[in-house]
């Protein structure tokens, strides 16, 4: 019985040893599992329509190969007709350049190429036969891409500059059905509204200044939006979005934009702005009978915009003829820079090769090289009794250094003989029209007959209690009181001579301190008593035509005049802030303009 009992005990024993090898035998046959691959991208067309932007493609097509999404799930979408420009050969041109990499491109021009439509007083008149055009066109893009079975479309006008690289996927992560990325200009304008009339024009309302200006944050339900939007087409009710033909109830005016938000309304869509970072820029809407000279200038200054934060680079897919470049109405533009500030004197021969304009660069003296027996050897003296109004410190190195750079102009203004230059510092940013306007002004000047020795073109005005006083005979002239800042001025040849004499090495002080004193306006007459005659012919532009890029406490402010030692001790650094008052920008901010002024979209 003992003997069953083990031998039933072994059987099954070596059952189960069997069994056990088996299933070892089979985890080692087994092959290892593998995971799943990530979700390829939503495939997306890019709906590009242009008129006359021979000027604006370069940035825009480069805006469009930089975004960081993959381009063989993007399609290219592009359709331009009615040009007076190199637009159609541009497209063309950029199109065969980059076919191969993105999934597929196509466009769409007129057989017969015709340079305006009918009855239209020029490129930014708004018939009604352009409108009816540009509806056709964005509802042909629209439904190209439904037949690509595209999951989105990106509507992007040709002079809109994405700068955000991300731009495509944070709009995508929103997860809506109509969304637009906040666009930038110098003023209040942007690419949406808060508020709509009942006949569909724009309506003002206490809710777009603190989104425009980012102070209130996020992704806006808003009744119009514009100029760039992404279209989810995989959401049901986008089917019944259209462009063209308007909607069977749409009694309002013939327009793209009031016709699409109808649309989206009667579709049950809501439209969204987002402004959870910057996004890019647009320029301002041009007026119907302004003209393409006064929209290239214009979007000169878009560019110049964008440059203050972002390495601009115009598509690596063109081959692009250098802008003509000029001195404006002076004989020479000079443009200061220290040598280790390489950003900024990238940024700003960027900046002035797109307004045209061609300039000198002067190498700045860089005051942290400075020391004591080279002050002593150029007979630097700080002026007795100096101490800055807001520190209550003496001069800095970085000051000295700022103001050797200035005077090595001026002396060259008279050893050259230049009747009048323009000098311009690297951390400045330029008002709209910035050429055309300050060309103007020298004229108005010049045929004024005006005696003028320097005017100020960006300056901080520190005159508050009463009003500076025009300049009877030139518009945009006035007399400045006592101001800071030397961003910009003309300098006559008679105003170099005038400076030198005063001989400022030898009693120095900071240059923008020195200016006021030799016009006789500087509140410290302790100062100006060293100073004598005090009768520099000095006036400012008005409304001013540079700010600073940067003021006190923004991100990417840094001053090397600021930042610096003490005139007499190496050990002592500074960090003060002489110009701790912020600076009115004064730049007339703008609200955006009603829809019916028909200037608001400038595609075809």
């Amino acid at each position: 019985m003992t003997d069953l009992r083990a031998s039933k005990k072994l059987l099954f024993g070596l059952l189960l040893l069997q069994t056990w090898l088996g299933f070892i035998h089979t985890l080692i046959d087994l092959e290892p599992v593998l995971h799943e691959t990530s979700l390829l991208k939503p495939k997306v067309v890019i709906a590009i329509l242009a008129r006359n932007a021979e000027h604006s493609l370069p940035y825009f097509l480069g805006c469009i190969e930089r975004l960081d999404y993959p381009k063989d799930r993007i399609s290219i979408w592009a359709a331009t007709d009615h040009n007076i420009d190199n637009t159609t050969a541009m497209l063309h041109e950029w199109l065969s350049g980059v076919e191969s990499l993105y999934h597929s491109v196509q466009l769409q021009t007129m057989e017969e190429e015709k340079s305006y439509y009918v009855n239209e007083l020029g490129p930014k008149h708004w018939t009604e036969s352009r409108f009816t055009h540009v509806m056709k066109l964005r509802q042909a893009a629209l439904t190209s891409a439904r037949a690509q079975w595209a999951d989105y479309i990106l509507f992007a006008d040709s002079d809109n500059l994405l700068t955000n690289t991300q731009v495509l996927n944070h709009l995508i992560a929103e997860n809506r059905t109509l969304v637009a990325p906040m666009l930038e200009s110098r003023t209040l304008y942007s690419n949406f509204w808060c508020g709509m009339t009942s006949q569909g024009y724009y309506k003002r309302t206490p809710h777009y200044v603190p989104i425009r200006n980012w102070k209130r944050t996020g992704c806006h339900p808003v009744p119009m939006i514009h100029s760039t939007m992404l279209i989810d087409l995989r959401r049901s009710a986008s089917t019944a979005l259209a462009f063209y033909p308007v909607h069977h109830y749409y009694l309002w005016s013939l327009d793209d934009i009031m016709a699409f938000a109808f649309s989206a309304r009667q579709a049950g869509v809501q439209m969204f702005l987002c402004n959870k970072e910057h996004y890019g820029y647009l320029p301002l809407p041009l007026k119907t009978k302004q003209t393409l000279e006064e929209e290239v200038e214009s979007f000169s200054h878009t560019v110049t915009e964008a440059l203050i934060d972002f390495n601009m680079e115009t598509s690596h897919y063109l081959h692009i003829a250098s802008k003509p470049k000029d001195n404006m109405a002076f004989n020479q533009v000079y443009l200061i820079n220290l040598m280790r500030r390489k950003d900024r004197r990238d940024r700003m021969l960027r900046s002035l090769e797109a307004l045209g304009i061609d300039v000198t660069l002067i190498d700045a003296v860089d005051g942290k090289t400075l020391n004591s027996s080279q002050l002593r050897a150029l007979g630097i003296e700080m002026l007795p009794g100096y101490k800055d109004p807001y520190s209550n410190r003496v001069l800095t190195k970085g000051e000295i250094g700022c103001f050797l750079s200035h005077y090595s102009i001026w002396k060259k203004v008279v050893e050259l003989q230049q009747q009048q230059v323009l000098v311009l510092e690297d951390d400045v940013r330029f008002e709209p029209n910035f050429k055309s306007r300050l060309n103007t002004i020298m004229e108005d000047v010049k045929q004024s007959g005006l005696q003028w020795d320097l005017i100020y073109v960006g300056r901080k005005r520190l005159q508050i209690k009463h009003p500076e006083r025009w300049v009877e005979g030139v518009k945009n002239l006035v007399s400045p009181d006592y101001s800071y800042w030397t961003l910009g001025y003309a300098l006559s040849l008679q105003g170099a001579k005038t400076l030198l004499e005063a001989q400022p090495l030898s009693k120095m002080l900071p240059v923008d301190e020195f200016l006021p004193v030799m016009f006789n306006k500087h509140p410290k007459e302790e100062y100006m008593s060293h100073f004598k005659p005090r009768d520099l012919k000095a006036f400012s532009v008005e409304p001013l035509l540079l700010f600073p890029t940067h003021y006190t406490g923004e991100s990417g402010y840094f001053s090397d005049t600021e930042t610096s030692t003490i005139w007499n001790d190496e050990t002592v650094a500074t960090d003060w802030d002489r110009h701790h008052v912020r600076g009115d920008r004064s730049r007339g901010d703008k609200t955006p303009t009603p829809i019916s002024e028909s200037s608001l979209r400038d595609e075809l």
